[in-house]
């Protein structure tokens, strides 16, 4: 039995009624069982919350900052009014807006109320509803009863995509290098195109000699990029993947960077995959249809967190080796920590760029270069020093991964997506893919 704020406005008025007509120990017990036995009997009258059906419908997916909206049917099977607060109950992340969890019933007999709860996730993946839990209150409103019901349901939040206003510029970009407006790309490519008259600045090896005699002015051939070229995404979902640059982890900021790439490769004609691994494989797209790329890769990251644990290079090569075909572009998403990626991925990336063409790409935290100028006093000299010092060792990690062959970009989390999709464009350009 639960009992309201009405209760104790009675009892109050009683001790008044007590104080004034008999002031007495006899007139404090008849007072209180007077008041205890009101309550009991409102409480017997009220409705049972155990005879309420619920329902529910709604939204089951919502990218995160967006609003989802979720109803609740509730259905009285029972022979008396239910009337009270029903609160559905979410985690702390589902977000719910203030005030929305918690409604007003009032359900005549075989009457039927539906209530919405609005939530506002504040982190990726599956949200779960808790219980359902309704207190119905008698006709006077003093006491009634409680009950608690399971009516399960999932949202899916997917990861916000913040790097998809930048997908326009890119593949307007990408319109130019493949040929489908007015300019052609000029320089060393994989498919040949037409034949057009030199200008100076070409390049000479591109010269059809044959061409030119036939015609007697130097003519040189144009390249278009190839297509159905295989693009493999590779997210570490290690340790280094939890650390946090501003509001989110790092892991945020490379999902965001596979899914512009993603996006981007699949509008080029290319075939995508996504591999995310740390110790073990963790989520993976393997060979969608180039109109599903993008819901594909989005469904499978929402629910990805970062582990803490080291992450396992040489299996994280192996997978790579074992999806990868003769030769592909390999975008690895991971930290430039000294320790982590001397130990780990120098020692297997040589292996890799041999067959494919590697990119390495890592978030940076843009605070380092603010810590490194402050000279205010010596707690800042020291910090600053330190913040120099990882600066260093960062650019010294992404030295000798390009020396062995590997592409770098190391950038800041919303600065990311576009620089390794402009990388990739530039090497489509060129003819490296």
């Amino acid at each position: 039995m639960v009992v309201s704020g009405r209760v104790a406005l009675l009892a109050a008025l009683g001790v008044v009624v007590v104080a004034v007509a008999a002031p007495s120990a006899g007139g404090v017990v008849v007072v209180s069982a007077v008041v205890v036995a009101l309550a009991l009997l409102d409480a017997a009258l009220a409705g049972s919350p155990r005879q309420l059906r619920l329902e529910r419908r709604g939204d089951e997916t919502v990218r995160l900052d967006e609003a989802a909206t979720v109803a609740l049917a509730v259905v009285n099977t029972g022979r008396r009014p239910v009337r009270g607060v029903l609160r559905d109950a979410w985690p702390p992340s589902a977000g719910v807006v203030a005030g929305s969890d918690r409604s007003a019933v009032d359900i005549g007999p075989g009457g039927r109320q539906t209530v919405q709860t609005v939530l506002r996730p504040t982190r990726r993946g599956d949200r779960r509803s808790d219980r359902v839990t309704v207190r119905s209150f008698g006709p006077l409103g003093l006491a009634g009863r409680q009950g608690s019901h399971s009516s399960p349901w999932t949202l899916r939040v997917l990861p916000p995509f913040r790097a998809r206003r930048h997908l326009p510029s890119r593949l307007s970009r990408l319109r130019e290098i493949d040929g489908r407006s007015a300019l052609r790309v000029r320089g060393q490519g994989t498919e040949f195109d037409s034949l057009r008259e030199y200008v100076i600045g070409d390049d000479t090896r591109s010269i059809d000699w044959r061409a030119t005699a036939r015609r007697g002015d130097v003519v040189v051939r144009t390249w278009r990029p190839e297509r159905d070229r295989h693009v493999l995404i590779v997210l570490d979902t290690g340790r280094t993947s939890a650390g946090r640059v501003g509001d989110e982890p790092r892991l945020d900021a490379a999902i965001d960077t596979a899914l512009l790439l993603g996006a981007l490769a699949a509008r080029a004609g290319d075939r995508v995959d996504l591999l995310a691994h740390d110790r073990r494989v963790r989520a993976e797209v393997a060979r969608p249809a180039p109109g599903d790329v993008l819901r594909r890769m989005v469904d499978a990251v929402a629910t990805l967190e970062p582990e803490l644990l080291e992450t396992d290079y040489r299996a994280l090569a192996a997978q790579v080796m074992a999806r990868a075909g003769r030769h592909a572009f390999v975008v690895i998403v991971t930290g430039l920590d000294s320790s982590a990626v001397e130990l780990g991925l120098l020692p297997v990336i040589g292996q890799l760029t041999r067959r494919h063409t590697v990119l390495v790409a890592s978030v940076a935290d843009p605070r380092l270069a603010a810590l490194a100028r402050g000279r205010g006093d010596a707690d800042a000299v020291y910090t600053a020093a330190a913040a120099e010092h990882d600066r260093l060792a960062r650019a010294r990690v992404a030295e000798l991964l390009s020396r062995r062959g590997a592409h770098v970009v190391d950038a800041a989390p919303a600065d990311l997506p576009p620089a390794v999709a402009d990388r990739y464009l530039e090497l489509k350009a060129t003819g490296r893919l």
